[in-house]
């Protein structure tokens, strides 16, 4: 396995989780993977956001990030929230899913949102890496996520986790900033 160091000298890393409302399942085919990768990947290339760990359950994602000093991670999250939730429902009303399209338009009713649908929660629940056992716990955390609910043995095994980055020194489907 590598060792990677995964808390940086600046103090602007977090480890942070975006969930889908009322935890429910999205991510279960890869259409969906594939909008939260590009978009992370986007906020990667374009926004200055660094990525130390990750993974994409089937009903949130966790980072492990860091903002630039042009975009405040807050920022970077909003955008990546309104831009998934366009493609998602975009995705959804093309595949004809409308039990999924109606869960979140119900959704965005109840929170009075303005907004057709309500894919995210609210927040993204920072907390900042302070010490490098903190970024190692919170690393393994997301790691084993996925072998916690049964999705795979091994935390290498998930697709969708920076476990392949460091386990199999692979870039899986998202290259680590480190």
């Amino acid at each position: 396995m590598k060792r990677y160091r995964v808390y940086p000298e600046s103090h602007n890393t977090y480890f942070s989780t975006n969930s889908i409302v009322k935890w429910q399942p999205l991510f279960t085919t890869e259409p969906y993977y594939e909008i939260v990768i590009e978009s992370l990947k986007y906020c990667q290339r374009n926004k200055g956001l660094s990525i130390f760990g990750y993974v994409i359950m089937p009903d949130h994602v966790h980072l492990i990030s860091q903002n630039s000093d042009k975009y405040s991670l807050s920022d970077i999250m909003r955008d990546f929230k309104r831009y998934t939730s366009k493609k998602i429902t975009e995705t959804l009303e093309a595949e004809g899913r409308t039990g999924l399209l109606t869960f979140f338009e119900v959704a965005a009713k109840i929170e009075n949102t303005g907004n057709a649908y309500k894919v995210w929660q609210d927040g993204f629940h920072p907390k900042a890496i302070f010490s490098e056992e903190f970024s190692r716990q919170k690393l393994e955390y997301i790691h084993y996520n996925p072998v916690r609910r049964g999705l795979v043995e091994n935390p290498e095994e998930w697709r969708y986790s920076s476990a392949r980055n460091y386990f199999l020194e692979d870039d899986s489907v998202i290259a680590l900033d480190i």
